[in-house]
């Protein structure tokens, strides 16, 4: 909907504007009484579409279906909107297979719907011992998902997390 709401009919205070007619030709410069009139007329309102014009535009129209369309363009453009932002995926250096492939399922689904996704495998005690079977994970859904996303950013071992971020093919 519209953020500024628009002045109508009696609301405009003002002696002259600048008319704009149903059709959305332009009249000219009228007294704001004669704009009323002509909206009347036609059983239509007048709407100040342009308050800080000198003198300010008013335009003849159905102000509830102007309302309406705002609102239908609004939901429309809401409903068009890509998703962005970021998943996060965490996993340890002993998930199981078909836990990881559940984890690479949720993933692909995930970028398809346009979201970045950062994986983190978690270490714990011995496991930071051997770093390079958490890496070793990253290399493996970095390949399973070449096909959907690629790796954005890739960091080694940084405290007790390995962290990869993959983003969405299509938006490179």
């Amino acid at each position: 909907m519209a953020d500024v709401k628009l002045r109508i009919n009696n609301e405009i205070r003002t002696r002259d504007v600048r008319l704009i007619g149903p059709e959305g030709d332009q009249i000219g410069i009228v007294p704001l009484k004669v704009a009323l009139d002509a909206a009347a007329a036609v059983d239509l309102d007048l709407v100040e579409v342009a308050p800080n014009a000198h003198p300010p535009v008013a335009k003849v129209m159905d102000y509830g279906k102007y309302l309406y369309e705002q609102e239908r363009a609004a939901r429309e453009a809401k409903r068009n909107a890509k998703a962005t932002g970021q998943k996060a995926i965490r996993m340890r250096p002993k998930t199981d297979d078909h836990d990881f492939d559940t984890k690479v399922r949720q993933a692909r689904k995930f970028l398809q719907q346009g979201y970045s996704v950062r994986f983190q495998v978690m270490f714990r005690m011995r496991e930071l011992r051997r770093p390079e079977i958490g890496l070793q994970q990253l290399d493996k859904l970095a390949e399973d998902l070449a096909d959907v996303g690629i790796v954005e950013t890739r960091s080694g071992l940084q405290g007790r997390f390995a962290t990869m971020v993959i983003s969405p093919k299509g938006n490179n």
